[in-house]
């Protein structure tokens, strides 16, 4: 497979894993809450989840985008765009682990570490598109 097709298929299934989260978290936001390492134990709060569930399809957007039209700096946008997210949000959970059990905390930090291994990986794929 080739540098192009991987960046693809990581910009697909970044923008499809933010497409599901996000109408999850827009469009039933109390359930998305209740995983217990969204909700980490804390008060319930609708307006967070739903601006939660709104950035992610916006974010879910530049990464289709990018998915279609690939090109390197529309690649490096949606992926720094997507890294601008995931990088601190593994930070976050990381400072809030208290509020898990341990075998909460294994799958919430694979998949938030995950999150911000993926684009690192697929940013220096991006060098081998065409620049325009």
């Amino acid at each position: 497979m080739s540098a192009r097709a991987w960046l693809r298929a990581g910009l697909a299934f970044l923008a499809v894993t933010q497409f599901a989260v996000g109408n999850w978290a827009l469009w039933s936001p109390r359930s998305f809450f209740d995983i217990p390492w969204v909700g980490m134990r804390m008060p319930y709060n609708a307006h967070l989840m739903l601006d939660y569930g709104a950035m992610s399809l916006a974010t879910s957007v530049v990464l289709g985008v990018s998915f279609f039209v690939t090109r390197r700096i529309l690649a490096r946008t949606a992926l720094a765009v997507y890294l601008t997210f995931a990088a601190p949000h593994l930070m976050i959970h990381i400072q809030l682990l208290h509020h898990l059990t341990p075998g909460e905390r294994v799958p919430l930090l694979t998949g938030l570490a995950a999150a911000v291994v993926l684009p690192l990986v697929l940013l220096p794929l991006t060098g081998r598109l065409e620049k325009a």
